[in-house]
């Protein structure tokens, strides 16, 4: 898209008054999504007369939007050169909301999200062909990516921007992972339909009642999901100590939960179920909602979006879904009528991955320095019981399979606690 400069960027607008003609009125005027932006943008830049979106039509002779099922309601458009220093963190992608008030964050499902792993069953591929570690399978699986993003736009209403994100992520897929993990992360980035769906969807992971629900969107959804997640360039934790923050609403009842947890003597793991953005920046974060997540990293996999995102000045950081954390405090009223939850966030695994890497310790010595797989030694639960993982010269190749286990029977006993 043609900017003055890698610091600004074109935004398309419309005009959104009940009456878009008036001259009296103070003009009030929306932007497009990120997609319908970048639509636009290209049509006008080749000189195309139209734009064509899902429920408009863009003249630019003229400046209007025009409803496709009525040409008669039209409304003023505008393009603008914006400073993207200027534009603030998007509330909604940086803003906690529950969508089941009763069960917010998920229990413990391992290292590996349970809707990754049905992806990989519904790819039919093994864990020595996930994409990162054999480019023989990446232009199938960007193949069912793209059909899945264009079947979810059309149940929506978003098939114009479905095909658009399905274009772009299908121009990559010869070109070997690295790239199309570049695309899939700006893809994710951007304001649309599809990580809000792709989240919303791994949120109800948990829920008894919508099993069935986030299990059928698994063959629409779950290659993009897989993509995103097995990042080629993730060869490393994030530095233990790095803080990040995010804005959330709760209600009292919510808040008080948090708190209950945070004073019992034993400690209650909880994950995040879906890709949570968090933003390195508390100025920003703490602009939204009435309760402000500090959290800081003690053992955890997250991708710094910034170089990847249409938006980088948010200093967007991403979460991998499963990431688990433990509620340190809570202090309310303090800062600016906030609640301040602080929590720590930690990589765990389960009985399904113990036993993976007890019987076959080959399949993680595969993995070839693969951060993920490697420091899955580290995943053991509770950090701050083992003086170990305090120590600046840890070094977690020093570590057998066998080490790893006995350090977890010796805290949870023989049979472990797998809740």
């Amino acid at each position: 898209m043609a900017s003055a400069s890698t610091s600004t960027r074109v935004k398309w607008m419309w005009k959104a008054n009940a009456d878009p003609f008036s001259k009296s009125e103070p003009a009030e005027w929306k932007s497009y999504s990120d997609v319908e932006n970048r639509i636009i943008e290209e049509a006008f830049q080749s000189g195309q007369s139209h734009a064509i979106l899902d429920a408009y039509s863009i003249n630019f002779k003229h400046r209007i939007q025009i409803l496709n099922e009525d040409g008669n309601k039209q409304r003023p458009i505008k393009r603008e050169i914006v400073n993207t220093a200027d534009q603030y963190l998007r509330e909604e992608r940086f803003t906690f909301t529950p969508i089941n008030p009763e069960q917010p964050f998920a229990g413990l499902y391992g290292w590996i999200s349970p809707f990754i792993r049905a992806t990989v069953k519904e790819l039919n591929i093994t864990e020595d062909q996930l994409p990162s570690k054999d480019d023989t399978v990446v232009p199938m699986i960007v193949e069912r990516a793209a059909k899945g993003i264009i079947q979810e736009g059309k149940k929506i209403g978003k098939q114009c921007e479905a095909e658009h994100m399905a274009k772009e992520l299908l121009k990559k897929k010869d070109e070997g992972m690295k790239e199309v993990w570049k695309c899939c992360a700006h893809l994710y980035s951007m304001e649309s339909f599809l990580y809000k769906k792709l989240n919303e969807t791994m949120r109800l992971i948990g829920s008894k009642e919508h099993e069935q629900e986030w299990r059928n969107n698994v063959c629409t959804l779950g290659p993009f999901s897989l993509l995103l997640w097995d990042n080629p360039f993730d060869n490393k934790t994030t530095q233990r100590g790095t803080i990040f923050y995010r804005g959330a609403n709760l209600n009292d009842k919510l808040i008080s939960i948090f708190k209950e947890d945070s004073l019992n003597k034993k400690e209650t793991s909880r994950s995040f179920p879906a890709f949570t953005s968090c933003s390195r920046s508390r100025v920003a974060a703490e602009k939204f909602g009435n309760v402000l997540f500090i959290m800081t990293v003690k053992h955890a996999f997250t991708v710094d979006l910034k170089p990847f995102s249409q938006y980088p000045d948010e200093e967007e950081e991403l979460l991998s879904p499963g990431v688990c954390f433990t509620i340190e405090r809570v202090e309310s009223g303090k800062t600016k009528n906030k609640h301040l939850i602080y929590l720590n966030l930690m990589q765990q695994y389960d009985q399904r991955d113990r036993e993976q890497i007890s019987e076959s310790p080959s399949w993680l010595a595969a993995r070839g320095g693969d951060a993920r797989y490697d420091d899955l030694y580290l995943a053991l639960g509770n950090y701050d019981n083992n003086p170990a993982f305090d120590d600046p010269a840890y070094n977690p190749d020093n570590l057998s399979v066998d080490d790893c286990l006995a350090a977890e029977h010796g805290r949870e006993g023989p049979d472990g606690n797998w809740e």
